[in-house]
């Protein structure tokens, strides 16, 4: 894998685009990781209701809960699926909107200085080895690209906004991941 410094994509990864992002402010730098988890609807997997959720796409007749968040404007840079896939919605260089309201290192729209990575994955059940591969070989790619993206700026949703997201859970394997990041 490879980034392409002049569209943001990464190559060899399959693009989706996502109308949920703009551009970044001017002079504000990437030095943020953001991690999530989700799955649609709630605790399934594979299905297309991700790629729907990020391309304002839900097919409501799929599952009840799509009406309850029908109105979502929400994206992130890039999805992992359970079996190590990755899919990519919005290039690195633009904000996508997955952090919603957030705090970080004592500053707000943590959007506006982060990627946002989700897992499939829900927050009660482990995550598959494929992603965790996955996680490690995009992590080393992006931080690559960004090297103010440190280990300690590697956050959790949950660590960015306290009280109103907890993802990506408590099974998500920090020590695992964290220790294989170069």
């Amino acid at each position: 894998m490879q980034i392409d410094s002049g569209s943001g994509l990464i190559q060899g990864v399959r693009f989706v685009a996502s109308p949920h992002c703009d551009d970044r402010p001017a002079g504000v730098a990437v030095d943020t990781l953001v991690i999530h988890s989700i799955s649609l609807p709630p605790g399934k997997f594979g299905g297309p209701g991700v790629e729907q959720l990020f391309c304002n796409s839900l097919d409501l007749s799929e599952d009840p809960y799509y009406r309850e968040i029908k109105d979502l404007k929400v994206s992130a840079h890039l999805l992992i699926r359970r079996n190590g896939e990755v899919v990519q919605f919005v290039p690195l260089h633009q904000r996508a909107w997955h952090a919603g309201q957030s705090y970080c290192e004592g500053r707000t729209r943590v959007n506006d200085f982060s990627i946002g990575i989700e897992l499939e994955g829900a927050e009660n059940l482990p995550f598959e080895d494929a992603q965790y591969e996955a996680l490690k070989r995009l992590t080393d790619l992006i931080r690559t690209q960004y090297p103010a993206i440190t280990r300690e700026r590697i956050y959790g949703h949950g660590d960015i906004a306290p009280g109103r997201k907890t993802d990506p859970g408590s099974t998500f394997d920090w020590k695992r991941f964290l220790a294989v990041c170069t």
